[in-house]
C-alpha cells in the first residue's frame, strides 16, 4: 500500500507539539489592522493549540506527525 499523503497546507501552518497537540498561529494579524486595539494585536501574537473539536482533522491532515 502507498504511503499517505501530507496535505502541503497543513504541513505549513501547523506544528505537532512533543505532547501530540498541535499548534497554530493566531488569525487576523494580516491587514486592516487599523480598526484593532493595540491590547487586541499584541495578543494575536504568538502560537495557540488547535480546539478539540478540530484535532481528528489536523492529525488526518499530518498522518505521520
Amino acid at each position: 500500500m502507498p504511503k499517505m499523503k501530507t496535505k502541503s497546507g497543513a504541513k505549513k501552518r501547523l506544528r505537532v507539539r512533543g505532547s501530540g497537540s498541535v499548534k497554530r498561529g493566531q488569525a487576523g494579524k494580516r491587514h486592516i489592522l487599523t480598526k484593532r486595539s493595540t491590547k487586541n494585536k499584541r495578543q494575536l501574537r504568538g502560537m495557540t493549540g488547535v480546539h478539540a473539536t478540530n484535532a481528528g482533522s489536523v492529525k488526518a491532515m499530518l498522518p505521520y506527525a
